[in-house]
């Protein structure tokens, strides 16, 4: 996909006190569509409230959030989602006594799609998260995992640019662990930008393409997964020196959905193409 057409989420300079305390004290990240990105950090470093910052939770004492040019700063969530920048919250989020299909149905039926055209993506999702088995199980049945993947199919109803992840490792077993990086992963294949907070440090490095460390509300340290995990500044303070790197490797099904992705990324911008040019000869006619 052309670069120049990718949205880019960004902050500057954002502050936040609470009484005499700062807590984050001139942070400015970004995420464009298509990566991956971390914000990290030791308890108390300021990384959840910029990250809530960033999704609109929290409204900044100073700093500024945009979208491209557009000013955000002020946007509530809803907005923001409005937008097509989504949030997955840490706590469980799925209607408890709704099904899977009913969870997402209740997004589905926000958007101007027609009823068929929900149900056509109804499905494409169920599909997708592989969530068939337990279409007709209320919220509060599901598992650690499968509520999370019902989480991310929601929220991929809306066709966000954007998905906040609020610890997305958390509370679920080492198989779904690796079964929503798996997730994560492919979502970046789709164009979508993920920025994610979480305490597994070794699980959010293996997927992100970049990552922030906050330390003391501030940046400590901006670059690759492979960068920061190789930081003597980063061990020292963060890591720890035992820490070992290990990369996220893809799949064959992951692998395979990039070439699909990939091929219908290409059908589009040649059919753009084609309707460009034709509108052209039109106007020369």
């Amino acid at each position: 996909m052309d670069e120049t057409k990718l949205t880019t989420l960004r902050t500057e300079g954002l502050v936040k006190r609470y009484g005499k305390r700062t807590v984050a004290n001139g942070v400015s990240i970004n995420v464009k569509q298509g990566e991956i990105v971390g914000l990290l950090g030791p308890n108390g470093a300021g990384k959840t409230t910029s990250f809530y910052m960033t999704t609109g939770l929290v409204v900044p004492n100073e700093g500024h959030v945009y979208l491209d040019d557009t000013e955000i700063t002020d946007y509530p969530v809803y907005k923001r989602a409005r937008a097509g920048i989504g949030y997955l919250p840490q706590e469980a989020s799925v209607f408890r006594k709704m099904s899977v299909e009913d969870n997402i149905m209740s997004v589905l039926e926000m958007t101007k799609l027609s009823h068929e055209q929900q149900l056509e993506k109804l499905e494409s999702l169920i599909k997708e998260f592989r969530l068939t088995k337990v279409r007709k199980n209320k919220g509060d049945q599901l598992s650690g995992g499968e509520r999370r993947r019902t989480e991310i199919a929601r929220c991929l109803a809306i066709n966000p640019k954007f998905i906040m992840l609020d610890e997305p490792f958390a509370g679920v077993d080492p198989i779904a662990v690796e079964d929503i990086q798996h997730i994560v992963w492919r979502l970046k294949y789709r164009n979508i930008g993920i920025l994610i907070t979480d305490h597994n440090v070794q699980e959010t490095l293996s997927i992100t393409d970049r990552a922030y460390l906050l330390f003391e509300g501030r940046i400590l340290f901006h670059g690759s997964s492979e960068e920061l995990a190789a930081n003597p500044i980063v061990r020292k303070n963060y890591l720890s020196e035992n820490f070992v790197y290990r990369r996220f490797k893809p799949n064959q099904e992951d692998e395979a959905l990039e070439d699909l992705i990939e091929e219908e990324n290409t059908i589009k911008t040649n059919a753009e193409s084609n309707n460009t040019f034709s509108g052209l000869e039109e106007s020369k006619g």
